[in-house]
This record gives C-alpha cells, sequence and structure tokens, in this order.
C-alpha cells in the first residue's frame, strides 16, 4: 500500500505532495482529483488521464473517458463505445458496448443493443443481456429492471426478489433503498419490506445512502435519520441533516447547526454558522463572522475560526484555504 498524496495547487496548476509537505508530483495540471484505488485523474489535452503515485500517465491509448478503477479495472469510450483497461493501461476488454459499469464482485454491467447483461473481468458474457436496466452487485444480488419493474437477480440472472418496485439501488450491508410512486424505503435481502417507501425523493441528492449505518430521511421537507433495520431512529423534524461520521451527525435548526446522536439526542447543541462531518475526530465549524475551524466530538472548538475554507481531516491533514490561498 503507498503512502498517502495530498493535492497541492500553485500558480494555478495541481500536483501532490506526502504527509510530510514533500512535492512529489509537480504542480503541473489544470485538474486534478484526490487518488482514488491507488490512481488520480488529470486534466490533459481536454481529457482525464489515470495518473499513478509516481506521477506517471497511463497514456497508452487516448480515449474519450477514463473511469474510476474498481477491481483493478476502469472503464473506458472511445467514440460512442466503451471497453475496459487495466492498471497498466492494456486494454483487457475490446471496446464494443454501448454502456458499460464499473466492477463489483467480478461482474460489470454493460448494454448491447438497449438490452442489459454483465461480463466478467475477461469480457466474457455472465448474464446474458435481456434487461431494460441494471446496476452493481453488492452482497450476490444487483438490482434490474424489466418491463418498467425493478427487483434483484442473483450471480447467474435468476430473480430472487421480484420485480415488484419503480426503482432500486444496491444493496448497502443487507439493506437496498427500493422506490414506489416516488417514495423510497427499504428491503432485506428476501425481499421483505424493512421501511415501507415513505420518504422523499430528492433531484441531486443520495437519497437513503447509508454512511455509519444511517441514512438521511426526508419528508414534507424535514429531515431526520433511518437505520439499516428499517427504523425511524430520529423523525424528520430538523430544517437540514447531514451524514453521520464517527457516531454523529449534523442537524440545522432555526438557521443554527449542531450535532445528534444515533438515538436522536442533541449532543452538541446548534450554535454553529455551518459545520461539516466527523473525520478523524473532527469536525469543520463555522462561526458567525464566517471564518472556519474545527471541533471536537465534545463540542469543544479545537483549532479557532481563522480559514476562508476547510475540508476534512484525512490522513491527519485538513486542506484549508486562507485568502485564496490553499495549504493542507
Amino acid at each position: 500500500m503507498t503512502n498517502p498524496l495530498f493535492k497541492i495547487r500553485e500558480n494555478g496548476k495541481y500536483g501532490f505532495m506526502n504527509a510530510i509537505g514533500e512535492v512529489v508530483i509537480e504542480p503541473q495540471y489544470v485538474e486534478a482529483e484526490d487518488f482514488y484505488n491507488g490512481f488520480s485523474r488529470v486534466r490533459l489535452n481536454d481529457r482525464m488521464v489515470p495518473l499513478d503515485h509516481l506521477g506517471r500517465l497511463l497514456l497508452r491509448h487516448v480515449y474519450h473517458y477514463v473511469g474510476l478503477f474498481e477491481e483493478n479495472l476502469a472503464k473506458v469510450q472511445l467514440v460512442h463505445k466503451w471497453g475496459y483497461m487495466d492498471e497498466r493501461g492494456r486494454l483487457t476488454v475490446p471496446i464494443q458496448f454501448d454502456e458499460a459499469g464499473d466492477f463489483s464482485e467480478g461482474l460489470a454491467a454493460i448494454c448491447i443493443d438497449e438490452q442489459y447483461g454483465y461480463i466478467d473481468p475477461s469480457g466474457q458474457i455472465a448474464i446474458r443481456p435481456q434487461f431494460d436496466a441494471a446496476g452493481e452487485f453488492q452482497g450476490g444480488l444487483a438490482p434490474v429492471t424489466e418491463d418498467n419493474s425493478a427487483g434483484f437477480i442473483n450471480t447467474v440472472g435468476e430473480f430472487v426478489i421480484d420485480p415488484l418496485f419503480d426503482e432500486c439501488q444496491a444493496f448497502q450491508n443487507g439493506a437496498a433503498v427500493v422506490v414506489r410512486q416516488g417514495r423510497w424505503g427499504l428491503v432485506d435481502k428476501s425481499g421483505k419490506l424493512l421501511l415501507k417507501p415513505q420518504f422523499d425523493l430528492l433531484d441531486d441528492y443520495a437519497n437513503g445512502e447509508f454512511f455509519d449505518g444511517m441514512a438521511v430521511a426526508v419528508q414534507d421537507g424535514k429531515y431526520g435519520f433511518v437505520n439499516q433495520l428499517g427504523e425511524v431512529v430520529v423523525p424528520p423534524q430538523y430544517d437540514f441533516a447531514g451524514d453521520f461520521g464517527e457516531g454523529l451527525a449534523l442537524v440545522e435548526t432555526a438557521g443554527k447547526f449542531g450535532y445528534v446522536n444515533k438515538s436522536g439526542e442533541m449532543v452538541i447543541k446548534p450554535g454553529f454558522a455551518d459545520a461539516g462531518v466527523f473525520s478523524e475526530g473532527m469536525a469543520q465549524v463555522k462561526d458567525h463572522h464566517g471564518q472556519w475551524g474545527f471541533m471536537d466530538p465534545s463540542g469543544r472548538v479545537v483549532i479557532q475560526p481563522m480559514y476562508d475554507s476547510v475540508m476534512p481531516f484525512r490522513d491527519g491533514l485538513s486542506w484549508v484555504s486562507i485568502g485564496g490561498n490553499g495549504v493542507t
């Protein structure tokens, strides 16, 4: 496992440094993403190209699009068709599919002639294209749509949970989001409804996505939380809520931000102008003068607000900005 690298910016160009501040990859790119599964993506000639931790670009072929590496393979697009390349930049699954998804549990969803199926890492068809839509395998099951109804199949393409829903999402540790009539709820792997569809589907929002075992649930404009057993732990009552992290979640009431625990108890009273998710024992907080600092889980401000903007801690460091200049 390589040591973590952190994005830096100098004179409008991005590069990377290590945890002790040594520049490992010189700032030279107009756009760069954080490292994920061993690779960043940087902009080169109007395309995003994978970059490894040594600063080497994967440039064996020039693609219109390169996805993130999942299970050592990344989907790639050339003109209007898709294939997959490995971590050395070699095209291991030829360009041939109308659409392609990421690999998960050894399978990836692909589309041929408007029908979706799955391939294995060698590119062989594992489940023949026969569905109207298909998602990722998680826990041995994948959501698919057939004749405008959605359910879940196993790794040989058999329905395990009948297509009784308008939409389904991939499983998350034993629970999956299902949608009926514009509302979402939860099912378990047997198809039992853990939570009747009742919560609002919001545009551009991770509806039902679990963090730290809890998911934000919105009903009639108010925010609460459900757990993966389908229990409404915190009934929708807040003006806004953020994701759980390290046992605490951000909530807003009357324009001020505080934190609740997984029992729904307000453990840090609302009093901040804005705040963020807990990571590595710290959360970003904004004072009423517009400056950012950090506090610990007791609500004690341990880094005084003095920054224009900040990011959550990762591997012991946080990116902060002062006067438009970002430092880590």
